[in-house]
């Protein structure tokens, strides 16, 4: 195992630095993109795409923490997960916020928009374990789990994209509001399970532990 003088434990200064550019240029990307979707659906009016471009920022946030949270202590890694645990927890009352909007003044349905982010949902999971995958085989468990958990996303994420769509486009508006109350409960399930798991723990704990925290990063 390598010295914690490198980039991480079990992590050659090289890697390490080559992970923690590209979570960052996985952050930086997906803000960009988020931007761009935004700007778009400002520009045609479209409020779906609009609320669907914001969620993007979420992403941005949790891989955004992965990376200052890679190769320091513990205690870096608790705040980590809280503000992690935050950012759930923030995205959970964002979709309570909308769907009440929604229910209020009931959106026409596009298709095409909401093909759009379902596709785009999809396209950007794949694309995050290409940009991941040279990474798959590190010991490291920060950079383990987030891989992991990437690797994963690709399945769940089509079959939700998949999911939000047929419900979005359903001839009835009740699938849509079951949809968006069932993301909101995994929202603030996540924070709550995290915020729970740091209750107990010692502020700096060894640095091996480290699996539970870059597991929810990659959330």
């Amino acid at each position: 195992m390598l010295e914690p003088e490198d980039g991480g434990v079990g992590v050659s200064r090289a890697m390490a630095r080559a992970y923690t550019l590209t979570i960052w240029g996985i952050a930086l990307g997906i803000l960009v993109f988020a931007i761009g979707v935004v700007a778009w659906a400002l520009a045609v009016g479209n409020a779906q795409l609009f609320k669907d471009g914001v969620d993007w920022v979420y992403d941005v946030a949790l891989y955004g923490i992965a990376a200052l949270v890679f190769g320091r202590d513990g205690r870096a890694e608790r705040l980590a997960a809280m503000a992690i645990g935050a950012v759930m927890a923030v995205a959970g009352l964002h979709t309570f916020y909308d769907l009440a909007a929604k229910i209020i003044a009931p959106r026409p349905i596009e298709v095409w928009a909401l093909g759009f982010s379902a596709g785009s949902a999809v396209v950007i999971a794949i694309l995050i374990v290409g940009v991941l995958w040279r990474f798959r085989r590190e010991d490291n468990p920060v950079i383990k789990a987030t891989w992991l958990s990437s690797r994963n996303d690709v399945i769940s994420t089509t079959g939700f994209a998949l999911l939000g769509l047929a419900a979005r486009v359903a001839p009835v508006r009740w699938p849509e509001y079951l949809f968006d109350l069932f993301v909101a409960g995994i929202c603030f399930q996540a924070t709550w399970a995290i915020w729970r798991s740091l209750r107990g723990k010692p502020a700096d704990p060894p640095v091996q532990d480290k699996a539970a925290t870059g597991q929810a990063a990659g959330l």
